[in-house]
């Protein structure tokens, strides 16, 4: 650990990287002595006979992969898959594991520490939207809905949310090419629950349903105005006539007060008409589904 610490602080010196960039290496080379004690796993794993690494990789994350709701329902041959596929990352403090608007490129699965996932809707004034996230959830669904569509093209999906770390976390990784080859599993399994476990899970899905019930609910509040403005006025109508046919004087000034309330009436229905939703109904566009049917 001595001499790697000394030939990385050779390498930032010659460099001159900024203080703060030096402090963050030191933070990560640090974190990861502690995590691995210095060995690359993953190289001295893939070297080992298939065998072998099969029952290492079940060993350190079967467990793990298990705490995952989604894939809870596989069966031991995708389990193997792909816990032979998965890389483990280790990310220290306040790092940015994906910005809103860059390429998505790997999907990760938390196992230890705790995110922050936000989204402003590709920068749309008036939208924010922060998710905390923890052990058990995953990020970068969208090159899953990519991966699972047999008609995708070559080019990532753009992220819609920035990920980023609020400690440090332990987490495991699928890129591209891995998932692509675990999404052609995945439709083999022709399963609604594991189609539903996804939108359950997934931060996209989660925000749009929460902009659409919002949507609906500010909908409904203005149509329940409408109708009690409507019933007051025909109430005050009702009693404008009753009082014209009882008393002529008393109708007079009834009618006065009448008008009053009217004017009252129409202007607290104009003003509540003209206040702007803090949410556009249709600010955000659905997901796309996952395409999780088996192949004809």
């Amino acid at each position: 650990m001595r001499i790697q610490r000394r030939d990385t602080e050779q390498w930032m010196s010659h460099r001159l990287l900024p203080h703060n960039i030096r402090e963050r290496i030191r933070r990560y080379e640090q974190y990861r002595w502690r995590e691995t004690r210095g060995v690359n796993e993953d190289t001295l794993v893939q070297n080992l006979p298939r065998d072998l690494r099969k029952d290492i990789k079940r060993h350190l994350c079967l467990d793990l992969v298990m705490r995952v709701p989604i894939f809870e329902k596989m069966d031991e041959q995708l389990l193997d898959a792909m816990c032979d596929r998965l890389k483990q990352v280790l990310y220290t403090e306040k790092t940015y594991i994906v910005r809103e608007g860059d390429l998505v490129d790997g999907m990760h699965f938390v196992m230890r520490g705790k995110l922050l996932t936000t989204t402003t809707n590709g920068g749309r004034t008036g939208f924010f939207n922060s998710v905390y996230l923890k052990a058990g959830d995953f990020c970068g669904e969208e090159l899953l809905t990519w991966a699972l569509d047999p008609r995708s093209s070559s080019n990532l999906p753009i992220s819609t949310r920035t990920v980023k770390t609020i400690t440090k976390v332990k987490a495991f990784v699928l890129m591209t090419d891995d998932l692509k080859f675990i999404a052609s599993q995945f439709r083999l399994l022709h399963s609604k629950k594991l189609h539903h476990t996804f939108r359950f899970h997934s931060q996209q899905w989660r925000t749009w349903a929460a902009c659409f019930l919002q949507a609906a609910w500010r909908r409904y509040s203005k149509k329940k105005l409408e109708e009690s403005l409507w019933q007051e006025e025909n109430r005050l109508h009702d009693a404008l006539a009753k009082a014209n046919r009882s008393s002529p004087s008393l109708g007079v000034y009834a009618s006065r007060f009448d008008s009053n309330i009217f004017r009252a009436l129409r202007h607290r229905g104009n003003r509540m008409a003209r206040v702007p939703d803090r949410v556009p109904p249709m600010l955000l566009q659905k997901p796309p589904e996952p395409d999780c049917t088996s192949e004809e």
